[in-house]
């Protein structure tokens, strides 16, 4: 019997990230097929880790990615695009060295022990984009932002928006209020317990206000929502412990999961930061929340890609080998709480299919949402050996599922929808597909109405774009 060789049994999203990504300067976009909507106006900016080696060296984990921007824009002339990697500090030394020097998420700094508090992490402004008047941050999980220029995405460097201190980490998932303007975040220092700092920010991203609380343990805070007059952050029983770090391991190998501990759920005032009210619900792990609003009757309404437990990060560690093989199943689930008490009334699964990359339209963030787009898997495939490739759209209103029908080996970003600036009725679903079969990248655009039919307009990238994370869309 032949044997197959490890290479041969990888999937074809392994050829995504078999290399890093290739930058390329602004480019007029060819229409493979239909034509760009006349509504669609404006830039899609996506970011994602797109160099995972550096000289014979793998990173440990996805997180650990550089980060690089591609920033679509839709004209009157058709469409152009340039993808460049944010020109970090440690980015920069290391491309210099040739080499890997940083520590990160999933990794200890190489070289001698001592490297491992010497140059523990680097900011890798890999996971999602905010889009201001005037910059494009590059955002990460654990550090400042990056500024950047919004049309040629030239790196401008750390940006503090006139009020992150020194010590002091950014998040990756803001959350925009669509009336208001007005911009929230969060960041987390760590220490014996770590503390969690709020923040809000004016239209052009300048820090207003900031608060901190205090946290038990050392949790994984991802995400949070906006809802009505509340933010919520729901904090899974993860915990690091501290030993196994200072002894030499990495942080994702020193995460704990704690079931015992239960779900906390801290609901804040969006206008004061005061503490609402602080409760324990059951064990759960989500890194990412929908969406939230406060409904007629005075409940908060939560959405979030709930899993059952912390497998999902061992699935996230084995994507930088090309080849996984721990099945974690995240579905759309929906938390009904009061906000005086925090305590839950119910916790209803919405549907039963993987949930990830979830969002909503931005005019709806805060508020209650007809429509759901996520990630998901294709019927049929083997969860944990692939990535990706499937994108839906729940209609809560009919309780209904729609999806966009991608054919083998093609691999999905985060959907996102967005509204036609001629008729607000009209949504444009965007992602980037890349193509296991033509090792090749594109931008897809879907009608939200005809989520199932051929996409309205295929764009074609001169360079395959590494699977990636978050995005926005900037109107023109």
């Amino acid at each position: 019997m032949p044997t197959i060789s490890k290479k041969s049994a990888k999937k074809a999203w392994a050829g995504a990230i078999a290399e890093p990504g290739k930058e390329f300067p602004l480019t007029q976009l060819p229409i493979i097929s239909g034509k760009i909507p006349d509504g669609l106006r404006g830039t899609l900016y996506r970011n994602g880790p797109a160099r995972l080696e550096r000289g014979d060296q793998r990173m440990g984990h996805w997180f650990d990615g550089d980060g690089a921007i591609l920033a679509v824009n839709f004209t009157d002339a058709g469409a152009t695009a340039v993808y460049r990697y944010v020109q970090t500090t440690g980015y920069k030394e290391e491309a210099a060295a040739g080499k890997l020097l940083y520590g990160n998420y999933g990794m200890t700094a190489p070289g001698v022990f001592w490297n491992q508090w010497l140059k523990p992490v680097k900011n890798a402004a890999n996971t999602s984009v905010i889009a201001l008047p005037d910059k494009l941050l590059a955002l990460w999980e654990a550090g400042f932002p990056y500024a950047l220029d919004l049309q040629t995405l030239e790196t401008k460097g750390e940006d503090d928006l006139g009020g992150l201190n020194k010590g002091l980490a950014y998040s990756a998932h803001y959350k925009r209020d669509p009336r208001t303007g007005e911009i929230f975040n969060f960041g987390i220092t760590p220490g014996l317990n770590a503390r969690l700092h709020l923040y809000k920010s004016d239209a052009t991203g300048k820090i207003i206000q900031k608060a901190a609380y205090s946290l038990d343990g050392i949790p994984i805070v991802h995400d949070f929502a906006l809802a009505g007059q509340y933010l919520v952050f729901c904090i899974p029983p993860v915990r690091l412990n501290f030993f196994p770090v200072l002894l030499g391991s990495n942080y994702s190998d020193a995460l704990e999961w704690q079931p015992q501990l239960g779900t906390q759920i801290l609901v804040f005032d969006r206008q004061t930061l005061s503490l609402v009210s602080r409760s324990e619900a059951e064990p759960w792990f989500q890194w990412h929340f929908v969406n939230g609003y406060l409904d007629a009757n005075g409940l908060l309404i939560v959405d979030i890609a709930r899993y059952e437990d912390f497998q999902v990060n061992q699935y996230f560690k084995e994507v930088p080998t090309g080849e996984s093989h721990t099945a974690a199943q995240s579905t759309l689930t929906r938390i009904h709480l009061q906000p005086q008490t925090g305590k839950v009334t119910t916790i209803e699964r919405i549907v039963d299919r993987h949930c990830e990359l979830a969002t909503v339209p931005q005019q709806n963030v805060g508020q209650a949402s007809r429509y759901t787009y996520f990630c998901s898997f294709r019927k049929g495939t083997e969860i944990g050996k692939e990535i990706l490739n499937a994108i839906a759209r729940f209609d809560y209103q009919t309780e209904t599922l729609v999806e966009a029908n991608l054919k083998e080996n093609l691999y999905n970003s985060e959907p996102l929808p967005v509204q036609d600036a001629q008729n607000p009725d009209l949504t444009w679903v965007i992602s980037t597909i890349y193509d296991g079969n033509s090792h090749s990248s594109e931008v897809w655009v879907f009608d939200g109405d005809r989520l199932d039919e051929e996409p309205v307009c295929k764009l074609a990238l001169p360079s395959v774009i590494p699977h990636g994370f978050h995005g926005t869309w900037n109107p023109a």
